[in-house]
């Protein structure tokens, strides 16, 4: 199902209860915009965004794949350098400024300036204005673009404190999602909500692997992605609740939350995270029933054919 930009009508409560907090509904804003030109563009657009995501109930709000340069990732390695920017410099930091401000979530993407080689990064802020997470994205698209960036060298999870209570939150950009393990560790890092910033076609198979990481982790999974009239980019922005199953519905359930359509506008996708919880104590899922001392052979090394690429990079 295809949805056009609306405000929903929430249900949110907050109780702490001996160290517990349950929230009924944490709400995302999936910001699938068309970039500027420039960094200042981009940076005034984005504010811009945060601000109506606010308005609207938001959360969180997410921005889609390296937003600062509206990922574009020049071959100049000169002029490449000059597009990359640091976390501790004014555009990042004024989405954490704003954070604060609106009392928002907020998860920031750019070229981030990096030795040897830029990186491909999010940084989340919270409602205060705290910086909880900052992530590089570790599968780089090599056989592209990408092959100009520094893969990141590990995934994270954060404890984020947002209006509706407290949440564990992983990162995932892009290309991460083709590899279960993206996933898999930030579920087994405690990860209740994977946000995945994105550029490129949102197409069944793309949208099918987001809805089996979230099934098979029993995650919320949050994917913003830029419209259409972006190259190579459709919009289709998505989000998936990971409860396949409910007392109230027969059998299985869709975990579609939200899908987006094409056009540019704020998508607004509503965890029932206390759900998810209880869904989580009790399921079959996630980390219940594996076998990890039989898993050696996920982490070697070896690559052989028919899968070995030449561009290929440790």
């Amino acid at each position: 199902m295809v949805y056009r930009p609306f405000i929903i009508q929430r249900e949110s409560i907050e109780i702490i209860w001996k160290g517990i907090t349950f929230m009924k509904n944490l709400c995302v804003a999936l910001l699938q915009l068309t970039p500027g030109r420039t960094l200042k563009e981009n940076l005034n657009k984005g504010i811009e965004a945060c601000r109506k995501a606010r308005k609207m109930g938001a959360d969180i709000a997410l921005f889609p794949e390296m937003w600062s340069t509206g990922y574009r990732i020049p071959e100049d390695e000169e002029k490449r350098k000059s597009y990359s920017i640091s976390v501790e410099g004014p555009f990042v930091q004024a989405f954490g400024t704003l954070a604060k401000e609106l009392d928002m979530a907020i998860g920031i993407t750019f070229l981030e300036e990096h030795e040897p080689l830029p990186r491909n990064s999010l940084c989340l802020w919270d409602r205060f204005g705290r910086r909880v997470l900052l992530y590089a994205k570790v599968h780089t698209c090599d056989f592209g673009e990408e092959c100009r960036l520094s893969a990141g060298d590990d995934f994270y999870v954060a404890d984020l404190d947002t209006r509706e209570g407290n949440i564990k939150v992983g990162a995932m950009i892009c290309y991460d999602r083709e590899f279960p393990e993206s996933a898999r560790i930030l579920m087994l890092k405690g990860a209740e909500l994977i946000l995945v910033p994105n550029a490129c076609p949102m197409e069944i198979n793309r949208l099918s692997q987001l809805r089996a990481r979230a099934y098979e982790n029993m995650v919320g999974i949050a994917t913003a992605n830029y419209p259409s009239g972006q190259p190579d980019c459709n919009g289709h922005s998505s989000a998936f609740d990971g409860i396949a199953y409910k007392p109230s519905e027969p059998g299985s359930r869709d975990t579609l939350v939200i899908e987006a359509g094409e056009r540019e506008g704020i998508y607004l996708a509503n965890f029932p995270i206390d759900e998810l919880r209880e869904y989580r104590s009790s399921e079959v899922h996630g980390n219940a029933y594996r076998h990890p001392q039989k898993y050696h052979l996920l982490i070697s090394e070896t690559i052989e054919e028919p899968f070995i690429r030449s561009d290929y990079r440790k």
